[in-house]
Order: structure tokens, then sequence, then C-alpha cells
């Protein structure tokens, strides 16, 4: 294809409309749901722009994860470390083995069970914050602790530890920190996990880097792997949902009356669908599930190329009016389980059912226990992260 047809990569979240996709993927969406686009580092790549397509490509064993292949659409320069992150740059089969040693605790039930900790935790942060500061950072106080204390307890790592493991995860997923510096956080992140784990070995505990540990002993894992597994568990663990709770909480205070419909209710069914509608609405993931093809496959129409990069724009994906009736109005009683916040496939988030139950316990009580939270400074002087992989705001000032 000539250079004249490849457009550049709409950069993730304009400024000015935060909760929104860039509008030069709307105009995708609209006019070539699948475009080749030339990346930061000179690349090309097609994105895909239309919620059915990227899920078929999502599913399609055709794709790779893993970014060693040539055309994998990097962006940028790849860091130099001792290992990927865990198993989410795997392919099958490795990637299902993998998977399949940490998936027990992340199962439903298993999660549901943790759910009366979950609303411990939550009461008690809410219990600190409110006897503390008013105004108050609601990121700090509220939104990073909270996922912070629930991984902690479910991956085995002392929560005292915070400071270091969510200043290199910040680090790690900048988009803007040097390839070097980068480099630097994994390998901190990295050599931390490897030494919990060489204490477990001594005095193992019930808890999930324990039963990693069985792994390592039947020969079945390294504790380097074991130790990327727990890298990825820990970053996912927190920053994900951190940010859903503190960019949740300003979508639902720029919308007086959905946050009322979920603040009234006790409805079980009503919350878990607000959350859904959240998770598709603010679509913290901005930077696109990506992937190569490993053979020529036709996408939306157009013939792919083997070695060709894949972008999934998922924001735009779960804007697609196709499938949401006006897609970028936020409402709590639509049926949003559609959304493809958590991928879909093979490499759907292993972690969702946590998110969720998560996410229940803080929409269904901050605002009923705060009910008159608000804005504690204008809202054109909060700083959300446009210079991160996982989307957010670095603080959200909040009074009552």
């Amino acid at each position: 294809m000539p250079d004249t047809d490849v457009r550049e990569f709409p950069m993730p979240r304009a400024a000015g409309c935060p909760f929104d996709p860039p509008p030069a993927l709307k105009e995708l969406q609209e006019e070539a749901p699948i475009a080749r686009v030339r990346l930061p580092d000179g690349a090309t790549a097609w994105v895909v722009t239309r919620h059915a397509d990227q899920r078929a490509v999502l599913a399609d064993r055709r794709v790779s994860s893993d970014m060693t292949h040539p055309g994998y659409p990097r962006g940028g320069p790849v860091r130099e470390g001792p290992g990927k992150i865990g198993f989410i740059l795997m392919d099958d089969p490795e990637h299902a083995r993998l998977r399949k040693m940490v998936t027990a605790p992340f199962m439903i039930k298993r999660v549901e069970a943790m759910r009366p900790a979950i609303q411990r935790i939550v009461d008690d942060r809410i219990d600190a914050m409110l006897a503390g500061p008013n105004p108050v950072d609601l990121v700090e106080a509220f939104a990073l602790p909270v996922p912070s204390l629930v991984i902690c307890e479910l991956l085995g790592v002392p929560y005292r530890d915070h400071d270091l493991f969510q200043h290199n995860s910040r680090q790690l997923i900048s988009r803007s920190a040097p390839i070097e510096q980068r480099g630097a956080a994994f390998q901190a992140l990295h050599d931390y996990l490897d030494d919990l784990l060489a204490e477990k070995l001594e005095r193992p505990g019930d808890d999930l880097l324990s039963g990693l540990l069985e792994r390592v002993r039947a020969g079945e894992l390294t504790r380097g792997d074991a130790a990327g597994i727990g890298v990825l568990l820990l970053i996912a663990g927190h920053e994900t949902t951190a940010n859903m709770i503190a960019l949740g909480t300003m979508a639902l205070l720029d919308n007086p009356s959905q946050l009322a419909l979920l603040r009234d209710t006790d409805d079980p069914k009503v919350i878990a669908g607000a959350v859904e509608e959240l998770l598709r609405y603010l679509n913290i993931t901005h930077n696109g599930r990506r992937r190569v093809a490993l053979e020529d496959l036709e996408v939306a129409g157009r013939l792919v190329r083997a070695g060709e990069g894949l972008i999934m724009a998922n924001d735009i994906g779960n804007r697609d009016p196709s499938v949401f009736d006006d897609p970028d109005r936020l409402d709590v009683t639509r049926d949003a389980r559609r959304h493809v916040a958590f991928g879909f496939g093979v490499h759907q988030c292993l972690g969702q059912p946590l998110a969720r139950v998560e996410l229940q316990v803080v929409y269904r009580t901050l605002y009923r226990r705060v009910p008159t939270l608000a804005l504690a400074v204008d809202r054109d002087r909060i700083p959300f992260k446009h210079d991160s992989v996982i989307y957010g705001v670095h603080e959200l000032p909040v009074r009552w």
C-alpha cells in the first residue's frame, strides 16, 4: 500500500475529552474500519476499530501475542530485561500452560468468597479517609490502597512494600519514561518478587506465590518464570482497578443522575450492571490490544498478510453504535456485558472476576457512605494519565 494510504496512529485520549476515544478513531470506525497507520517508531500496522472485527481477530489462532515476532506493532523500543512479564506476551501452548497454574484463585467462586474481606478493606479505607484531612486526594487515600491491599493478600506480598511496587509499576507502564528507566523498573520488580519467592521457599504461606513454588519444586517452572508471573499479577492487580475506581468516580460525578441511580440501589444486579457500563465507557487499557499475523487472513474485507501488525483499538470498539445504542452516553442501566474492556479469546483478562467484585464493592459503598463527595478543584485542573499505558488520573482531589 502506498504511503499516501497510511494514516498517523491516533494517540490515545485527546486532552480535551478525557473519557472519549480520539475523534480520529471514530472517523476510522465510520469510514475505514480497518486502516493502515504509522506508529511512533515509523513502522506501520493495521488498526481495527469495530467491535465484531476486534473480537474476531482476538479469537483467531492465526495471530500472535508474541512481540518477538517480526512485524509485531511495538510502537517504540523494546525493553531489555530478565524475561517477559508473565505469560501475557506468549502464545499457546506455553501461554495456556503457565496461565493454568494461576487460574484457580481467580475463579468466580473463589473470588466471591473474598467479597467480605474486600468489603472490610473498603470500609477501613473509607474510615481512614473520613478521619483524615478534607479535601484529600482520592487516588492516594482510597483508589490505590484498596486494590493494592487485595492483590497483596492474594499473592502473599507484604503491603508494607507498596511504595516500592507502586513506584516501579508506574515507571514500567509509562509511555514517556526512557526505555532504560522502564527496564530498571522491571528489573527492580523482578528482583523483588524473586527475593520474596526465596523467602517463601523457607516459609511458605497460603498464597498464590507459595503455590507457584510448588510448580518450581516439581520442575514445571523456573523461579525466574515464577517471578515474572508475580510481576504481571502484581501490576495488573492494582494498577488497573485503582484507575477504574478514580476515573469511574470522576465520570459519575460528571453524571449526577447516574451516580444517584448507583448510590440509591440495593439491587446487586443493578450494581453489577453499572460496573459493566463503566468498564465499557471508560476502557482504561487505551493503547490497544496488539497482535501480529502469522498467516494471511481477511479482516473487515481487507487482506492482512503474514508478518503485519494489528492493533485492536478497544476504546473505540466499546463505542461501536452497532452494538451499543448512543455509545458516547454513560448509562448505568444498559446491558454492557459485550464490552471488550477485558479483551476476548484465550488472552482475555485472567483477573476480571476479581476486578468486578472489587468495583462492585467500591461503587456500592463509597458513594453511599460519602453521599456529599465532590471534586475539590476545577475539572480542568485534574491531571489525566495521557502518558501511561493504563489510563486514569494521577490524582483526584475530593471533598465532602
